[in-house]
């Protein structure tokens, strides 16, 4: 599985949507993404930190890393190889 498969699968129990699976690299997420708020920002980290063994410390969450569907790949992609 890739970072941005699990990127997806971990938005997808967040937010509850069914069409993650088709977004872009591109698409905005944060303030676009009705399904994307404060709790289902917990939730993603909370399954990553479950299903990855990887802990986010609360400094490195930002609005920007949830622009778009690239910036938070690139994020997961950087914890899972840390």
């Amino acid at each position: 599985m890739d970072f941005q498969q699990i990127t997806q699968q971990l938005l997808q129990a967040a937010t509850a949507r069914d069409d993650v699976g088709e977004w872009q690299p591109d698409t905005p997420l944060l303030g676009h993404i009705a399904e994307l708020d404060s709790m289902a920002i917990v939730t993603f980290f909370t399954a990553l930190e479950d299903e990855h063994g990887v802990f986010v410390d609360d400094d490195e969450v930002s609005a920007e890393l949830f622009e778009t569907l690239e910036t938070l790949t690139g994020f997961v992609a950087e914890k899972l190889e840390g």
